[in-house]
């Protein structure tokens, strides 16, 4: 699970928080008490042969998808941009 870590503490300690990041910490950072981001080790990429790629894509669609997510309303409740100055 990862540490919350609010954003004044990152940027005052940020090099022990990369530190411990490299050696495999995860953090939550926060705005506001608010989650904003994700940190932890760098994860080099990972190729997939294609096959695997192509037997995913060839995986059927959920026909009832769009119907299910319709069903939810997805608003945060803020109506508004939560990033904006207004």
């Amino acid at each position: 699970m990862a540490e919350i870590i609010p954003q004044r503490e990152l940027r005052n300690n940020v090099s022990a928080v990369l530190r411990a990041a490299e050696g495999g910490a995860h953090y939550t950072v926060t705005v506001d008490g608010r989650p904003v981001a994700e940190l932890g080790p760098h994860r080099p990429r990972q190729w997939v042969h294609r096959d695997e790629v192509a037997a995913l894509l060839a995986t059927p669609t959920d026909v009832h998808l769009l119907d299910d997510v319709a069903e939810h309303d997805l608003d945060d409740g803020l109506g508004h941009d939560p990033w904006s100055d207004a």
